[in-house]
């Protein structure tokens, strides 16, 4: 081989392996770290807009009595939400996980569809949003054990006789589908999730083909490397598929067939591999996170439900 091959294999090797460093921290900057992001879209849950189909559920979120609370995580975050309690005594209490990039403030109708079914509701703001402290996003992975201390919150104030469910919406659904596959106290009665992904590896491989028409590998194994180092765990660990694997939890997934962000495969897939008992509901003309909107009346028709098999 010549000099001049040698050279110019050198050359070629160094800048690919620059542009797929970049590529890497290009891609965990956009997902993985925080601050705005340009490919999706806000919920835009605080204010009101003409014709808003949630116009009455913002005005009673912005006028019903809360409380704001802060718990330690296990890695010594400061980690803050907010608990609206019930409208007369009870001993059911519902966790309420936001999605990605969003925070307690636009959770608004859900907060309300739990409060109206009795519930005290509670919603923590996840590492890295809102009130939380955190400066990488967890996807639901080091959540999860953020949700467990948040359960212990609860039995600690209100007592050893209550009775906890689990709600999530996207990434906050892939929260407590990692949630199910952890050890649980008995107190937690069942889950709902609505639009979550069944592995991280498999969502950001499906972005990066939507929005950059780019393959999976290397980018995706290499972001995953950066993600370990900087923010502490593998693309590969977070998979609600495995977790849910584990499950014991009667569980309801929600999904629309719409979706062009997290594909509704993905709750079939989930739905599939869920061992314990469970419903699967299908929203045909919903696009991501707007199952509840399309068709508000089947929605609450199906979680009053549901809840009132398995509370």
């Amino acid at each position: 081989m010549n000099t001049h091959l040698k050279k110019g294999l050198f050359t070629g090797g160094v800048l690919v392996a620059g542009s797929l460093s970049y590529a890497a921290h290009y891609f965990y900057s956009q997902a993985v770290g925080l601050g705005e992001k340009d490919f999706i879209e806000s919920m835009e849950m605080e204010n009101i807009y003409e014709n808003d189909p949630w116009r009455q559920e913002k005005i009673w979120y912005r006028e019903v009595e809360r409380e704001v609370i802060t718990i330690q995580s296990y890695d010594q975050l400061a980690l803050s939400g907010i608990f609206v309690p019930p409208k007369k005594e009870t001993n059911r209490y519902m966790i309420v996980a936001h999605g990605y990039t969003s925070s307690f403030k636009d959770m608004a109708p859900f907060v309300k569809l739990f409060h109206d079914l009795g519930y005290g509701v509670l919603v923590p703001d996840a590492r890295g949003h809102g009130l939380s402290e955190g400066n990488y996003i967890g996807f639901g992975w080091h959540e999860r054990l953020d949700y467990i201390r948040w359960i212990s919150y609860l039995l600690n104030r209100f007592g050893e006789e209550s009775q906890l469910a689990l709600y999530g919406l996207s990434m906050g659904a892939a929260t407590v589908l990692n949630v199910s596959g952890e050890k649980l106290p008995p107190q937690v009665k069942f889950i709902i999730e609505d639009c979550g992904y069944s592995s991280l590896s498999e969502e950001m491989a499906h972005q990066l083909k939507t929005l950059y028409h780019l393959p999976a590998f290397p980018i995706i194994p290499l972001t995953s490397a950066l993600t370990k180092i900087r923010s502490g765990y593998f693309f590969r660990e977070a998979a609600p598929l495995k977790q849910i694997k584990k499950n014991k939890l009667p569980t309801l997934f929600i999904h629309g067939e719409e979706d062009s962000f997290v594909p509704v495969h993905m709750s079939k897939k989930l739905y599939a591999a869920n061992p314990s008992s469970k419903e699967l509901h299908l929203f045909p003309e919903a696009k991501h996170a707007e199952s509840y909107v399309s068709d508000k009346k089947r929605y609450k028709a199906i979680v009053e439900s549901f809840i009132s098999t398995y509370s």
